[in-house]
């Protein structure tokens, strides 16, 4: 025992007063943590019932922290301010709120982000747009790009393919008009969502795989063939019969007929129907931003999920219609040329 009291000496006199002294300090610690849990739980109840004022002051109750920290309380307390005067309009009392917690944890990203959103609310409207065309407008135009590839491609392949089935739905060969009768039936009775998701989704299970622009590609290719081809088949059965019956008495053969006489006047009637075609596949490819691809309708809905902010729609809108003005001039213009010498 004696030997017991010896081992601890001079230090052991030392110790004593250090275990005294956390003795007292670890209480009142744990006191001052439950009076900061209850300031915050009072505060939180207060803005919950709509008493902001009381609010706000129970939220400035909290101390800033001592130099070693707390587990957040400070930063909580001073964000909740703050987003509650930007709430109410008070940018000045939101600032400095905000630069209070910068001031002791100047890395603070959350801080520093709602700083910037303090001062980017305070500048004029016109501002802000035009700084958001800035920051959205480049991601914007490569997701246009990829629309028009799809609106030139189906464009081209379209009319070919509608051409295609209209013959051979007027056709006396019963089995190639049955056919492309189904054809149409099917891809214009379903929606177009629908046939894409079969395309990219339902394929894979039947051993066959595409890619997102392939199977888009496809889909609209084949929709709008589908839809080419009854305003081309309404086309050619407007062209009067005797134009045929003159071409047959000159010994052409059906298929000189159809090239030289019947459809080149079939595409100079049927070119406003083939223009709103056109303009509508602009807005339809916004459709395939459901099977992963990346065109101007996805980037628009990928940033506004991010930063929430309604100008990325309102320029997808603008884009949109800058397009289909574009189209609509050129098909205008067309239009006017083609039918030139019938107004003679």
């Amino acid at each position: 025992m004696t030997n017991g009291i010896k081992l601890f000496g001079k230090s052991g006199a030392a110790i004593v007063p250090l275990f005294l002294l956390l003795a007292l300090c670890l209480p009142l610690a744990a006191q001052a943590s439950k009076t900061t849990d209850s300031v915050i739980k009072q505060a939180r109840d207060a803005m919950a019932t709509g008493q902001l004022e009381k609010a706000e002051k129970l939220f400035l109750q909290i101390p800033e922290p001592g130099p070693k920290g707390d587990d957040g309380e400070f930063v909580f307390s001073r964000m909740q301010v703050a987003r509650l005067n930007f709430s109410l309009e008070k940018y000045d009392k939101a600032r400095t709120y905000t630069e209070q917690i910068l001031k002791i944890y100047p890395d603070n990203i959350e801080a520093k982000n709602f700083l910037a959103s303090i001062e980017r609310s305070q500048k004029p409207e016109w501002k802000k747009f035009l700084e958001d065309c800035w920051r959205f407008l480049p991601n914007l135009m490569k997701g246009a790009s990829m629309t028009l590839l799809l609106v030139f491609v189906t464009m081209l392949v379209s009319p070919v393919g509608g051409l295609v089935i209209a013959l051979g739905r007027i056709s006396g060969v019963k089995v190639f008009s049955g056919i492309c009768w189904f054809i149409i039936w099917f891809f214009r009775g379903t929606p177009l969502l629908l046939q894409l998701f079969f395309i990219y989704y339902g394929l894979p299970s039947m051993g066959v795989t595409l890619s997102p622009l392939t199977a888009a590609l496809i889909g609209l290719g084949v929709n709008y063939s589908a839809y080419l081809a009854e305003i081309i088949r309404a086309g050619i059965l407007s062209i009067d019969d005797g134009q045929t019956e003159a071409a047959k008495a000159l010994g052409m053969t059906y298929g000189q007929t159809m090239r030289r006489v019947i459809v080149p006047q079939t595409y100079k009637r049927i070119i406003p129907p083939v223009a709103n075609e056109f303009i509508a596949l602009i807005k339809d490819t916004a459709l395939v931003s459901t099977i992963a691809m990346v065109e101007l309708m996805r980037s628009a809905d990928q940033m506004f999920n991010a930063y929430f902010n309604v100008s990325v729609l309102v320029l997808a809108a603008i884009i949109y219609l800058m397009f289909t003005t574009v189209f609509t001039f050129v098909f205008e213009k067309i239009e006017y040329k083609v039918g030139v010498y019938e107004r003679r």
